[in-house]
């Protein structure tokens, strides 16, 4: 199973030409499943300390229009988040996976762990879903998600690994100065699990708006490095193994009873 793992600059002025390259990197490369970044559809919103309704409400807008046309960037099975308003006026932050089979995103986890910080207001912005870790099911594949923050609560690794997922998608929005922890979280992370951990992030030029440090990863489950991006390769394409994903759950340390 190929996979595609990427940086994209959120920007609306600068996504279209993203988009296009990515989508022929995917055609050149064959891959069949692609994770984006945090929120990748608009600004960085949580940038700012005050939340604004309009803005969250034109960037759900921006959300939608562009996952309605994910079929263009050539994958079967995509993974990201958007910003979405619950029936009950709560803002989320949700994770989606969307399959060419169906043209449709389906709605899979909604972020629960919030950090509240300068450059990352994420509880100021916008509420917390359920406590719920679920699997998603694409192309033969089932596929846990830890969106960005997230990824640091590894008992949800374990949880994955009970649950024999084959990988983990950490899409981030995460700063420039921090790029080497976050690897090395995604390496415990493919540890813990016994699954391939693959990370797609934001990126901006540093100086230049929000802090978004980019760096994506495709990891294995022994916590290899397999492919990283970064501005001069933006897309990474890696041919994973899904049965080195299932016999790693049988393997140290993941065998060992909680």
């Amino acid at each position: 199973m190929k996979v595609t793992v990427c940086q994209l600059d959120p920007h609306p002025s600068h996504l279209d030409d993203q988009l296009a390259a990515l989508a022929r990197h995917v055609g050149e490369t064959g891959s069949r499943f692609l994770l984006l970044p945090e929120m990748c559809f608009s600004n960085w919103l949580a940038a700012d300390k005050v939340p604004d309704a309009d803005r969250w409400q034109e960037a759900v807008t921006a959300h939608h229009q562009r996952i309605a046309d994910l079929a263009t960037l050539g994958a079967d099975g995509v993974m990201g988040t958007r910003p979405i308003v619950t029936a009950h006026g709560s803002r989320r932050n949700q994770a989606y996976l969307w399959s060419s089979a169906t043209g449709e995103a389906a709605p899979l986890h909604e972020k629960y762990y919030l950090p509240d910080e300068p450059g990352y207001w994420e509880h100021s912005w916008y509420d917390r879903g359920d406590r719920r870790f679920d699997l998603g099911r694409a192309l033969g594949m089932r596929i846990g998600v830890q969106i960005c923050t997230e990824m640091w609560f590894f008992e949800w690794a374990r949880h994955y690994a009970a649950a024999r997922a084959d990988m983990i998608c950490v899409p981030r929005a995460t700063p420039h100065g921090s790029v080497s922890k976050w690897l090395a979280g995604g390496q415990a992370q493919a540890v813990c699990s016994g699954a391939y951990s693959l990370s797609s992030n934001l990126w901006a030029p540093e100086g230049e708006g929000a802090d978004l440090g980019g760096l994506g990863w495709v990891i294995d489950p022994e916590g290899n490095v397999l492919a990283t991006t970064d501005p001069d390769n933006p897309f990474a394409t890696v041919e994973i193994d899904l049965s080195f994903a299932s016999h790693s759950k049988s393997t140290y340390p993941r065998y060992v009873p909680e």
